[in-house]
């Protein structure tokens, strides 16, 4: 019988109208297929009181006002009532008033609903409406979900454990996630507790709260040479993949400091979301090739191929001569490059995504010369030591694992970082 669900509107509706016709509450709740306890609370709990007479009586609920024979108690010059019976004020200040309670709500239904004498009664009215149940059913409701719910020394406690994170560059899903058993609390309620001010970390301190002022739209224009696409365009990668569906996806993208000056070659697996971070004297091609050369030799040409299959870029300059990192030394091929149309960084997102964590640790327009590549490789430690939510909370490092094995994070000299140690703020490299 029971449905667990609070009563609606028209249910409400009914209830009133059932009253009007001297249901019983066993009845109402027959009706309504529910518990007739649940009926009963409804309307004892939702009842409005009218102080309010009959046509042509006032209001008066004395018990002595049928042999009442005072008059003009209330002394108000403007009282056109001869005796104190017929007046509503006078109740208020006479000495033997005896308050008169109708012996019908002292048992079910404990309401005026479906009274025959309503329209001669003087008494205060008991009266239950569905609208106005409704509205106070609507107003319990909304207090009862507003505010904040624990403590001050919960309170404290989780803003022990969260601030100090926060202030290190850690977004609320990955503390979360983390920290599941000490937090003990949804995302969404830390994020309204931050937005509450309830801990000594602001809103101004997450990550992805602040907004970023957009990007000046320009003219794209190709930086490279033309005759290097032939073969190579976005639509020649999809006519690749789909001859080729399981083959593993590399973004590559360059992240530059100040013009002319040092500059990022970043290298990102697009199944696991691991990034690899090259410092570079100057954004030039031969820098781009000497790096893929050293990971050839490092790796050994079997693990290359096998990270290696396909690499999407853009147009930039430092990518102009592809057939360099897709040929060995003897001519065998080793990879593909592919380009993505111009202007288009939507065509490789992941690594578009990922550098806003390098922005993080260095922000947009510092120069990259005070760093060496120990600077580099420490940030990318933490970042991809960072818990994704799209990779079901776990973090780049434990996904490449998993699917290359340890030894090869050791040639790249990938080092694990413990969740709560990660930091993502400029003071890393400090």
């Amino acid at each position: 019988m029971a449905t667990y669900k609070h009563l609606t509107l028209s249910e409400r509706e009914i209830i009133e109208r059932l009253l009007k016709e001297e249901y019983s509450f066993k009845a109402i709740a027959r009706e309504l297929n529910r518990d007739c306890t649940t009926i009963s609370k409804e309307v004892k709990n939702r009842v409005i009181f009218k102080k309010k007479g009959s046509y042509g009586r006032a209001f008066n609920n004395c018990l002595l006002r049928h042999e009442c024979i005072y008059s003009k108690l209330c002394s108000k010059p403007d009282c056109s009532q001869r005796y104190c019976k017929f007046c509503t004020r006078c109740t208020l200040v006479c000495k033997e008033f005896k308050k008169e309670i109708c012996d019908k709500l002292q048992k079910p239904p404990y309401v005026c609903n479906g009274c025959n004498n309503l329209r001669r009664c003087t008494l205060e009215k008991v009266i239950y409406s569905a609208s106005a149940a409704e509205k106070e059913y609507k107003t319990v409701r909304s207090e009862s979900r507003s505010g904040i719910m624990i403590d001050e020394a919960e309170a404290q406690r989780l803003d022990s454990i969260i601030s100090p994170l926060i202030h290190k560059g850690q977004s609320i899903h990955h503390i979360c996630s983390n920290n599941t058993d000490t937090i003990m609390c949804s995302e969404k309620t830390i994020y309204n507790y931050v937005n509450l001010n309830l801990f000594s970390a602001r809103n101004i301190d997450l990550p992805g709260k602040v907004r970023y002022r957009p990007r000046r739209k320009t003219a794209g224009s190709f930086k490279i040479d033309k005759k290097c696409r032939i073969g190579r365009t976005y639509d020649d990668f999809l006519a690749f993949l789909s001859e080729n569906p399981d083959t593993p996806i590399v973004e590559m993208d360059t992240v530059e400091g100040t013009k002319g000056g040092k500059a990022l070659l970043t290298i990102l697996f697009k199944e696991s979301q691991f990034m690899l971070a090259f410092l570079r004297d100057a954004n030039t091609s031969s820098s781009v090739i000497c790096i893929f050369e050293k990971l050839y030799w490092e790796l050994g040409p079997d693990v290359f191929d096998q990270l290696f299959p396909v690499i999407l870029t853009d147009n930039g300059s430092e990518f102009t001569n592809p057939l360099a990192i897709e040929l060995d030394a003897l001519g065998n091929r080793r990879t593909r490059i592919f380009y993505c149309d111009p202007a288009s960084p939507h065509q490789k997102p992941s690594v578009e995504n990922n550098h806003e964590f390098i922005r993080r640790v260095i922000p947009k327009g510092q120069s990259f010369n005070p760093f060496v590549q120990q600077d580099i490789s420490l940030m990318m430690n933490h970042i991809n030591s960072y818990t994704r939510k799209k990779l079901n909370n776990q973090s780049p490092h434990q996904v490449f694992s998993f699917l290359y094995g340890t030894d090869i994070l050791k040639k790249l000299g990938a080092v694990f970082i413990p969740a709560n140690e990660i930091t993502l703020k400029p003071e890393l490299l400090k």
